[in-house]
């Protein structure tokens, strides 16, 4: 089961974030946002199945997310949890720490947007798109 999120960069990624990276519906971000690494995203937690969602809320489910643009391409692996919500109207979030809220995807991440591949992240600081793939591994 994968589901797929298309969205692009800005001119203010920075991705200097050390627990975090997010992707969001918002067309523009200011510098102060640097954890976001994409922008405009063509859909939300709120499109995954509900079959999707049960997946990740459960104790021990793995999950992949996979970021690639023309030039750049990372795999980040995270844990999903019971009190993941998945349901924030605008941002998706992944996240090193446990904490949990509805804009969180997946805790306990591998990277945040400061450990992010830089051929990705260049790409993203010239606008350019990105596909996110999300998977249940």
């Amino acid at each position: 089961m994968i589901f797929e999120i298309l969205t692009k960069g800005h001119k203010n990624i920075s991705s200097k974030h050390k627990s975090t990276f997010e992707i969001t519906c918002d067309e523009n971000i200011t510098p102060k946002g640097d954890c976001i690494i994409g922008v405009a995203m063509n859909k939300t937690l709120n499109d995954l199945s509900d079959e999707f969602k049960d997946k990740i809320a459960r104790d021990g489910a793995k999950i992949k997310v996979i970021l690639s643009t023309s030039n750049g391409y990372d795999e980040i692996i995270g844990e999903g949890h019971p009190n993941l919500t998945l349901n924030h109207p605008t941002d998706l979030v992944c996240r090193k720490s446990s904490y949990t809220c509805s804009r969180t995807l997946m805790i306990n991440s591998n990277k945040a947007a400061i450990d992010l591949n830089q051929n990705l992240i260049e790409d993203l600081k010239n606008n350019r798109e990105m596909l996110v793939k999300i998977q249940i591994i």
